[in-house]
Parts: structure tokens; C-alpha cells; sequence
């Protein structure tokens, strides 16, 4: 956890404390990424421009965020995507998630993670969308619940075999074991609100998640702006406590939650999500809803 100068050296969890946000965007990337590949396929000649020009426009707000945000992760998103993600719109399926097998496993033997990682991600996500696995995942009970049983399955698994490297002393390979921890663990996290969402518990989540979902983009940068309000302008000591930090993250989040509905309640996206939409199409969509008598 950290700001523009300073960092909370105590991790929450200890040694075991995974970021669980860079695997889940980056396969939420991939896939949002062919998804709209086929839809720019159905209307326009050249859908490779559309992508490449909404990619254009992810790093020129990257550039932009890195004024304020030196860590920030969008610039990378679009770098991979550009050299890995639109050239591979030209591979058959096989070749594509072929990669992806070889790109994950390297990333995390060799790099515990990194662009290599993310653009594995990138690819294992569109591949899941080529294949027609992420349509039937999302009609279907059964491959959720198999498919998070392996992973929980497989997490005890490496999570039994750190334990055992730790206590013999061997500490070689301890990193490329926490990473792929944390991939197995998305996975449980992925099929188990996968399942949640199957029960009649669907609305009670989507009326929490679906706001700040919506405005994904709109959050991730206004965050940025807001915590370092809260640091340098407020004084909060984020960078040196952890209670500080969570509070101030659940402050944000809450803030963030109500501008989501609020803001979705008269238009129909969020204002830097409506102009990345502007860049990729070229023509100004619609922002404010029809008002209804």
C-alpha cells in the first residue's frame, strides 16, 4: 500500500499478501477485448482500427496518470496490448490460448508476474471468449463449481507445498509458488462469485458491484486523485498506518459507490468511460438517458 512518496511497509497478511486486482483485470481485459472485436466486426470494415485506436487512447490517459501516479498500471495495459493482444487478433484460437499456456507459467518462473503475466492474461482471456467458454460459464452452474473445486483444490495443494519449502529451508522457488497462489486463489474468487450469482443473491450484488463496474475507469483515476487529497491536503498518514489507509480506502470507495449511482442514474456511462468510447469509435455517443414522463 503506498503514495506519491511513501509506502506502508507492513503487508496486512503477512508474507502470504496477494494483489488480487492485476489478475483479475487483465483476464477481465482480454476478454472485454474480444468481445469487442466481434462487435466492431459487425460494424465497421476495419476492426483492428477501432481496437487500435482505443488502445492508443488507454495509454495516452496512462501518460497522462503517470504525472499524478507514477505506479500506475494503465500504460502497461495498453503497451502489452498493442505489441501482444492486437497482433494476436490474427491467430487461429489454438495458437492464441497455446501462447497464453507458455506466457503464463514463464511469468511466473521466471518473473513472478510483470507485462509477461499480463499479456498471458491478456491472450488466456480472449481465448476463453474465442472458445465459447466465458458464454457458457456465465449459463451454467455445474462448470463454476467444478472448475473452483480444482482451483481450491490446487491452491491447497501449492499452498501445502510452500509450507514445506519454508520449513526445509529452501526458499528458491517460494516466489513463483506465491504467485501462482494468487492466480489459483482468483480463480476460487472468480467461480465462487460465478456461483453467488446464480442464487438469489444476483440483485443484491449487482445493485453493489454494478456502479462501480460501470465507471471502472472514472474510479481508478479519481482514486488516484482522492488519495492524494487525503495525503496532501488532509494529512493523512496513509503511507505509515494501516488502519489510516483502510479507512481512508473505505471512505473512497463509499464516495465513489454514490457518485456511481447517482451519476448512472441521468446518463449512460461514466464521463472518461463515455470519452475512451468517443476515441475508439470516432463519433460522440449518447451520455445523457432519454427522460422518460
Amino acid at each position: 500500500m503506498a503514495t506519491g512518496t511513501s509506502a506502508v511497509v507492513v503487508q496486512p497478511m503477512g508474507d502470504w499478501d496477494p494483489w488480487l486486482g492485476l489478475p483479475i483485470f487483465s483476464l477481465l481485459f482480454g476478454i472485454g477485448f474480444a468481445l469487442l472485436l466481434d462487435s466492431a466486426a459487425r460494424r465497421v470494415p476495419r476492426p483492428r482500427l477501432v481496437l487500435l485506436r482505443r488502445l492508443g487512447t488507454l495509454l495516452a490517459i496512462g501518460l497522462v496518470h503517470m504525472l499524478l501516479w507514477p505506479g500506475e498500471i494503465l500504460t502497461d495495459y495498453a503497451v502489452v496490448g498493442l505489441v501482444i493482444l492486437l497482433p494476436s487478433t490474427w491467430l487461429p484460437r489454438w495458437a492464441m490460448a497455446g501462447l497464453a499456456t507458455a506466457l503464463i507459467p514463464t511469468a511466473l518462473i521466471f518473473g513472478g508476474g510483470g507485462p509477461l503475466l499480463i499479456a498471458g492474461l491478456f491472450l488466456l482471456g480472449s481465448a476463453l471468449v474465442r472458445y465459447g467458454v466465458i458464454e457458457q460459464l456465465d449459463r451454467s452452474t455445474r462448470g463454476p463449481l467444478l472448475l473452483g473445486l480444482l482451483f481450491a483444490a490446487s491452491l491447497a495443494c501449492t499452498l501445502w507445498a510452500q509450507a514445506g519449502m519454508r520449513a526445509a529451508g529452501a526458499t528458491t522457488h517460494l516466489s513463483s509458488l506465491s504467485s501462482l497462489s494468487d492466480l489459483l486463489l482468483v480463480g476460487v474468487y472468480v467461480c465462487g462469485l460465478l456461483l453467488l450469482l446464480r442464487t438469489p443473491l444476483r440483485p443484491a450484488l449487482r445493485f453493489l458491484f454494478a456502479p462501480l463496474g460501470q465507471m471502472a475507469l472514472t474510479n481508478y483515476l479519481t482514486a488516484t486523485l482522492l488519495v492524494l487529497a487525503a495525503d496532501h491536503i488532509l494529512g493523512l498518514p496513509i503511507g505509515q498506518s494501516l488502519t489510516t489507509a483502510y479507512w481512508t480506502a473505505g471512505a473512497i470507495l463509499t464516495t465513489q459507490w454514490l457518485f456511481c449511482t447517482l451519476w448512472l442514474h441521468h446518463y449512460r456511462q461514466g464521463p472518461i468511460e463515455w470519452l475512451w468510447r468517443w476515441a475508439t469509435w470516432t463519433h460522440r455517443p449518447p451520455l445523457a438517458r432519454a427522460r422518460t414522463s
